[in-house]
């Protein structure tokens, strides 16, 4: 769906004295079972947030200490926690009702009010209670280009405990511009190949190993198929309990892989993060549901952390992108030799067989913009070493980018360009 809106977010740390770090923590203890308590009501009835808030929201204020604005969104929590699982149970995979851990609080602009002494109000269990923002002490740190702008307003926002501190993910919006709507896809493209050996690898060689999530989705599955066989009623309990931590173990690659991709992305000042197409993914690379299902999740988790970031998310076609030379275009099968290594029988140029699809899929992107009739067709595809245009134009980035960003060493034959 489209968006006119460029949305950022701006973390900052909350000074709390001691009765705020209560009402707080109470607050938090008071959401999750505000969210457990409206999706156990709502679990095999209903997942829209029409359905669910009349459904669940009375008995949400009668169980819980949560306000009524508080209540509301912890059933719109729970609509939204509920949708995730029907879409990965129809792309096959076995789900459990969700379950709420995470010391975390969502506030909107009835619960939350940002002052311009770089204070903010937050709603609790009994009363607002108004905190400190700890800003960084320079003038222009990121957030004050947000917190002293009369462009941008404040979202629905997220407040999170972490070792004994308190966070608060500021989300912003403001309306794109006449440019940014028409052009808002040029730029600088990140390509994404994903896949069973690596997980995910970047057109600028970032890998993200897969082998681990691979041999435990094999693990998960053998347990499952023996529980299934046995068919008992402790069998199923066991049968649950597994997909509960099957969920959460896949969650928790899949959050840590988005995170880098991202990271990625702003590392080297991309304004698009390209995926292949990922209709068919599982008949192309012959993956298990459970891959698919990771594949999917990883997606949705980059698309909505990226957007944060004002990155657009897109899917390219696949065709061809992993028999296709990236660096003279030649596409034939004798060039992938194995899974996992690439050479171009035409010009002997030689890659890792994923990196090279990474770049393929970002090209492709790239070429896009030059047949529509919205973008300029303006881009260049992110590289390692610098960026590149369709037609060969390449500029380094600057001297020590690598040494300073890259985390860790890559396959030589994953350097590229």
């Amino acid at each position: 769906m489209a968006d006119d809106y460029v949305r950022r977010a701006a973390i900052t740390r909350l000074s709390v004295d001691g009765e705020q770090r209560e009402l707080l923590e109470e607050t938090i203890s008071e959401w999750k079972r505000g969210c457990q308590l409206a999706t156990d009501m709502a679990w095999g009835k209903c997942n829209a947030k029409s359905d669910v808030q009349p459904l669940a929201y009375d008995d949400v204020r009668e169980e819980t200490d949560l306000g009524s604005q508080h209540a509301i969104l912890a059933t719109h929590q729970a609509a939204q926690a509920i949708t995730g699982c029907l879409e990965r149970r129809s792309n096959g995979k076995q789900v459990s009702k969700p379950t709420f851990t995470a010391p975390t609080v969502t506030y909107d602009t009835r619960t939350m009010t940002l002052f311009d002494d770089d204070t903010v109000s937050l709603s609790t269990t009994e009363s607002r209670v108004r905190c400190d923002l700890a800003l960084p002490e320079a003038e222009d740190g990121y957030q004050r280009q947000y917190l002293d702008s009369d462009q941008w307003s404040v979202t629905e926002s997220t407040l999170t405990a972490r070792n004994g501190d308190y966070f608060l993910h500021i989300g912003f919006r403001r309306p794109k511009t006449e440019t940014e709507r028409d052009t808002a896809e040029d730029g600088t493209v990140l390509g994404v190949d994903l896949g069973i050996e690596n997980l995910a690898v970047t057109s600028t060689a970032r890998f993200i190993n897969g082998r681990e999530l691979s041999h435990t989705l094999r693990e998960f599955e053998k347990v499952r198929a023996g529980l299934q066989q046995t068919g008992t009623r402790s069998a199923h309990r066991t049968l649950e309990q597994s997909s509960g931590r099957e969920l959460r173990y896949v969650r928790d690659v899949v959050h840590q892989a988005s995170n880098a991709i991202v990271d990625g992305a702003l590392r080297y000042e991309c304004d698009v993060i390209a995926f292949e197409d990922l209709t068919d993914i599982r008949e192309r690379t012959g993956a298990s549901w459970g891959h698919k299902w990771a594949f999917r999740t990883l997606y949705e988790q980059v698309e909505y952390k990226a957007e944060a970031e004002g990155i657009t998310v897109k899917q390219v076609g696949s065709a061809y992108t992993s028999q296709r030379c990236a660096e003279c275009g030649f596409t034939a099968e004798e060039n992938r030799a194995t899974r996992n290594d690439f050479r171009c029988v035409k010009c002997e140029s030689e890659a890792n067989a994923d990196y090279n699809a990474a770049k393929n899929i970002g090209m492709r992107y790239v070429r896009r913009g030059q047949q529509s009739s919205r973008r300029t067709g303006d881009s260049q595809l992110a590289l390692k070493s610098g960026t590149v245009t369709p037609s060969g134009g390449f500029a380094a980035h600057p001297k020590g980018f690598d040494a300073e960003f890259m985390d860790k060493p890559h396959p030589q034959n994953a350097e590229g360009v």
